[in-house]
């Protein structure tokens, strides 16, 4: 091997693209055509499925959103790989992708590592967030795009009433069609709820010793949930402007910094008490470890359907780095990463 190719290899390694955001976004294999199961009911809308507000609604359809960049690529490209390959019906999933800048080029890696997948790719707009973003525990935490979540039912066409919301940092092993067919019953918002946590954690003195902050959970049986993995009736979440209260309490703690963990706690303080609990199962989180360390976890105990390496750790970058956690083994099936090659043509 000349020492040009050893040079490009390690260039290529070295270099990601965080540090470098007009670099080439990372290669990948494409994946598998995944067909719908006989038992699957019949697709009633056009194989294009391009004006989605002009489309009825269609129950069957299972909606997914996600977000894209460049850095969190190859989680994302791993997490719709596995919903589909755990899917009976996967024709009935649409994905709906969201992204701040580069969507050209993001969508032409999704084109061609899924041909056959039906997607949406909307911009988001960082504005709606300037000057109400704080810093956090974890500079990941502060980007606007950990944001947009709050903003899926202004995003998305009307014709849109339920939402799965996955992070990009999981994987699932299951079929998504259990989750999706969950009953809300008169709830916005359904996730596993943790209740045992130390729910007091996630806000600082600041926030316990105002009187007005602290009787925010009053009447509220609040129990911690993870947003890395939700549920939500976007029709209520409309009617209920639910977008706004969100934004209340973010401004709050602009001006006054009443907790350290992005955009978390806001959900906390509107929803907790107030959600539709949803089997552990399908939020096997924290297998990234914590916010500063990132070590390595075990499994909660109990079935297992999907796995979440929320915190700080991420399978892509412990196998590059060429120290995994054991549980990134389970990860690794998933990766369509096309690493660079050793080999040049001269």
């Amino acid at each position: 091997m000349s020492i040009l190719c050893i040079f490009l290899f390690l260039t290529t390694v070295v270099v990601s693209v965080q540090s470098l955001p007009n670099a080439e976004l990372p290669a990948f294999r494409e994946a598998p055509a995944f067909r719908n199961g006989r038992e699957c009911p019949k697709k009633t809308w056009p194989s294009s499925f391009n004006n989605l507000n002009r489309h009825h609604h269609d129950p069957s359809i299972i909606h997914i959103a996600m977000t894209l960049d460049a850095t969190y690529l190859r989680g994302s490209v791993a997490g719709v790989l596995s919903v589909l390959q755990h899917a009976a019906c996967p024709e009935h999933i649409v994905f709906h992708f969201i992204a701040t800048h580069r969507r050209a080029d993001l969508r032409r890696t999704i084109t061609s590592t899924f041909p056959y997948l039906t997607f949406h790719l909307y911009h988001f707009n960082t504005d709606l967030v300037r000057g109400k973003i704080s810093s956090s525990i974890r500079r990941a935490l502060d980007q606007p795009l950990n944001y947009a979540r709050i903003y899926l039912a202004d995003l998305l066409p009307f014709t849109v009433r339920r939402i799965i919301y996955f992070d990009s940092d999981l994987i699932v092993v299951d079929d998504v069609a259990k989750l999706w067919n969950i009953n809300l019953g008169a709830h916005v918002l359904g996730a596993p709820e943790y209740c045992h946590v130390n729910f007091s954690h996630y806000f600082n003195s600041r926030f316990w010793s105002s009187p007005v902050h602290a009787t925010s959970f009053t009447g509220r049986r609040a129990c911690y949930f993870n947003t890395g993995v939700m549920v939500i009736d976007l029709r209520k979440w409309r009617e209920g402007k639910y977008t706004e209260k969100l934004e209340y309490w973010m401004r709050v703690q602009k001006k006054n910094r009443i907790y350290e963990l992005g955009s978390l706690p806001p959900f906390l303080l509107v929803f907790a008490g107030d959600v539709e609990g949803v089997e552990h199962r399908w939020n096997q989180h924290g297998l990234g470890g914590d916010n500063l360390e990132g070590l390595c976890r075990d499994l909660h105990p109990g079935p297992v359907s999907l796995l979440h390496w929320s915190g700080k750790g991420k399978p892509w970058l412990r196998l590059n780095s060429k120290r995994p956690c054991p549980l990134d083994a389970l990860w690794a099936p998933y990766d369509l990463y096309r690493h660079p090659t050793l080999f040049c043509d001269s």
